[in-house]
């Protein structure tokens, strides 16, 4: 692993704790359903945030778009939107699994599969096995699958302590099935995140051909893929909305709630977009083996959620050979990321 490698790992590395951490603000937002919150913090992570970054280090990027071929710009787009589903669901997951598991299972999902299908689809991954590094890759990917297995056991074993557990108020939403499908349907569709930056390679390109620093040239392709998230989000935070009665909750209730509302959500939304800044500045140093990436990105994004989740007590009450369970799994992830990492 060249130093370059190593350095795009540490800057991804920061990204990772700015990710595991974007979902703590929700819990001080009171008063609110939770489509009220996470279609504000789609609004911010998906458009504002983006946007104010994009216009500061290349306020030419819809020139841009317009030197590229518009089935990729559509392609980039429509995988935005599936994301933004992916997205959705996560909070769901989040909100059932609790913030360790959640992450846990739905990003280890999307680790194994964002970061095997771009090398698939485009030809990288012959090439890799040219030397060792597909074998790394493979021999990562196992090792990931082995880390979530451990990860759910561990929640199975959570859910059927909690069931005899009575006054413990960690996770009052705690549903491992309702969980566990949502996590499963972010694994399948949070690829698209990771097939999107791939495909926005073009754009990157020419924004950097635009005196754009390489360091942010992933920007343009930001603004156009989250487009796409917050279209299929407000469709359904909306269709909420009018379903649950909510609508009003976004300028009904006391000033004070609603501006505190308000400023957690952008906080949420800034650390939350914030990581993705990192990643393309981590991704320009792995040159032609960008897409493990991802897998480092998810890995250590897995960590810092776990961390956040035994200190938020979410692992109230449940006896330690359980926790250790899943500081076991944490480890075997890890231990996937550097495989991962030293396979480009």
């Amino acid at each position: 692993m060249n130093t370059n490698v190593l350095l795009g790992i540490l800057i991804i590395a920061i990204g990772a704790f700015s990710s595991g951490s974007f979902s703590i603000p929700f819990d001080k937002v009171t008063q609110w359903k939770w489509e009220n919150s996470w279609l504000i913090f789609s609004v911010f992570a998906y458009l504002i945030v983006p946007l104010i970054i994009c216009l500061m280090v290349a306020p030419n990027f819809l020139a841009i778009y317009q030197t590229i071929p518009s089935d990729n710009l559509w392609l980039i787009f429509i995988l935005g939107a599936v994301y933004g589903l992916a997205n959705l669901k996560f909070g769901l997951s989040l909100r059932y699994l609790g913030v360790a598991l959640g992450f846990c299972i739905s990003l280890g999902l999307m680790m194994v599969i964002g970061t095997l299908l771009p090398p698939l689809i485009d030809g990288r991954m012959s090439k890799m096995f040219e030397g060792n590094g597909g074998i790394l890759l493979i021999l990562g990917l196992i090792v990931s699958c082995i880390g979530i297995g451990i990860t759910a056991w561990s929640g199975i074993l959570k859910s059927r302590k909690l069931e005899g557990l009575k006054g413990v108020k960690a996770n009052a939403n705690f549903d491992l099935r309702k969980g566990l499908f949502a996590a499963l349907f972010v694994g399948l569709t949070g690829s698209s995140m990771s097939l999107g930056f791939e495909q926005g390679k073009l754009i990157t390109e020419e924004t950097v051909k635009a005196g754009t620093p390489v360091l942010f040239a992933k920007c343009p392709v930001f603004v156009l893929f989250f487009a796409g998230s917050l279209l299929s989000t407000l469709v359904w935070c909306i269709y909420l909305g009018i379903k649950n009665n909510s609508l009003g909750y976004y300028y009904k209730g006391r000033s004070k709630t609603l501006v505190t509302n308000y400023a957690l959500c952008a906080l949420a939304s800034f650390l939350w977009f914030i990581n993705y800044i990192f990643y393309g500045m981590g991704t320009s140093k792995l040159g032609e083996f960008s897409f493990v990436a991802w897998g480092t990105l998810m890995s250590l994004t897995i960590v810092c959620a776990t961390v956040w989740g035994f200190f938020r007590g979410e692992w109230k009450g449940i006896e330690f050979k359980i926790k250790r369970l899943v500081w076991l799994g944490l480890a075997v992830l890890i231990t996937a990321s550097f495989l991962i990492g030293i396979s480009g």
